[in-house]
């Protein structure tokens, strides 16, 4: 039993005449007739009486109608989820995301652009360091990521370049170089630094200590923080000062004030992260989003 098998049967049901339902379907009345034997045959029992007039569902046919309907009702239904799964509007997707990107505003309009967009789609947000964001990808735990961009070359991974923000600097209440406008990297050379080590995956760490000997000194580095918010938060504590991406100055922690790096010598950059071949559809939604 095919499901052409049940449209013929619920055609000719619906017009209570071989020859009509022939006509709507398109085929000729004998092979329809056929059609309808072989599915009684198949059944072991009558589907119509045919009468002058045309035919009459006999009660296994009213019985057999009913379910019927509900086999190519699922059947349509069916075929129309899978082809939205093709265009990525049905899904799910594992999103990454660094910490510093949950404060940059293309991240939020991304987000509330694919929820507006794909609202079937279900969207999980995993929060982490670009380092772990990136394994995480490249072991299929995830299906894209918003990263800061590692140094480390990956043959598994596309990185596309996304957005670049300016750097700034983070000091304590009361710091010495509270009342700058702006300051520049050479005047922090005695200074603590805190800052999210190498191990954690950024390229940010070494940007940061290049652009400090370009300005004529060795960073001193005297507490790591697991996430650049954390860094703020160590900031204001006391514990020294950080160089930190401008979207963390949205982050209104008491204690801490933001300040512009004289010249703008540093820029942290953000890139959207996917696994070279994936062919998902949601993914590719996503990506030509942003």
């Amino acid at each position: 039993m095919e499901l052409r098998h049940l449209r013929y049967f619920l055609a000719v049901a619906e017009a209570s005449n071989f020859t009509k339902a022939a006509e709507v379907l398109g085929i000729g009345q004998p092979p329809l007739s056929q059609q309808i034997k072989s599915l009684e045959e198949e059944l072991g029992a009558d589907l119509f009486k045919r009468t002058a007039r045309g035919a009459e569902l006999t009660f296994v046919g009213e019985v057999f109608a009913e379910e019927a309907r509900l086999v190519l009702e699922s059947a349509d239904r069916a075929s129309r989820v899978a082809k939205r799964a093709a265009r990525g509007e049905v899904g799910h997707l594992r999103m990454g995301f660094t910490g510093t990107a949950a404060f940059n505003p293309k991240f939020s309009d991304l987000i509330r652009r694919f929820r507006e967009g794909f609202p079937d789609a279900e969207l999980t947000l995993h929060e982490a360091t670009s380092g772990v964001l990136l394994e995480a990808l490249e072991a299929g735990r995830l299906d894209v990521a918003v990263v800061r961009p590692e140094r480390r070359r990956t043959t598994t991974l596309l990185l596309q370049d996304w957005d670049e923000e300016p750097m700034m600097v983070a000091i304590p209440v009361g710091h010495r170089l509270t009342g700058r406008k702006r300051i520049a990297l050479a005047e922090l050379a005695d200074e603590a630094f805190v800052q999210v080590p190498r191990e954690a995956g950024s390229a940010l760490f070494d940007d940061i200590v290049a652009a400090c000997n370009a300005a004529g000194f060795e960073p001193r580095m005297t507490q790591p923080a697991p996430q650049i918010a954390s860094a703020v938060t160590l900031v204001a504590a006391g514990l020294g000062v950080s160089v930190v991406p401008k979207a963390i100055t949205q982050a209104q922690v008491a204690g801490v004030i933001y300040r512009p790096i004289v010249g703008n010598a540093l820029h942290a950059r953000l890139a959207i992260a996917s696994r070279r071949g994936d062919t998902s559809a949601v993914v590719s939604n996503l990506i030509s989003l942003a």
